[in-house]
């Protein structure tokens, strides 16, 4: 990214910058898609790959089953041909999939994939403020 920057001496305080509009409307179409993008890079645990004959149903079945046991954890569903993958979490480091893998491990078989995930968003009324030690 070039940029020409020309200060002007006589008059005090004020700063010129010259650049290529392109660079400009390069970085603004960059900030707006930023802002549409609702996913960032992660970490989520692939409980399930079927293929072949049911695979749908048994992926689907297999999702249910795992949003009863943990209701809190999102379970999603991927078509990659020719498997039907069950996936859970949005993990936002490595470990924090690894400490939950850990927890499902004796129930199910998975494994800690990177993926684009949807971060958590953190409710201000989840934290009570009496506990504050300040």
């Amino acid at each position: 990214m070039a940029m020409c920057v020309a200060l002007n001496a006589q008059s005090r305080g004020s700063v010129q910058i010259t650049g290529d509009t392109k660079v400009t409307n390069l970085v603004e179409k960059h900030v707006q898609f930023n802002e549409k993008s609702k996913t960032v890079p992660g970490y989520r645990l692939q409980i399930a790959s079927l293929s072949g004959v049911n695979s749908k149903a048994q992926a689907f079945a297999k999702k249910q089953q795992f949003m009863e046991q943990y209701p809190d954890v999102t379970a999603y569903i991927v078509f990659d041909e020719p498997n039907f993958k069950v996936k859970v979490g949005d993990f936002m480091s490595r470990m924090d999939a690894f400490y939950f893998m850990q927890k499902i491990k004796g129930t199910y078989s998975c494994s800690i994939i990177k993926d684009n995930v949807f971060p958590v968003r953190w409710n201000p009324e989840d934290f009570d403020s009496d506990d504050d030690t300040d």
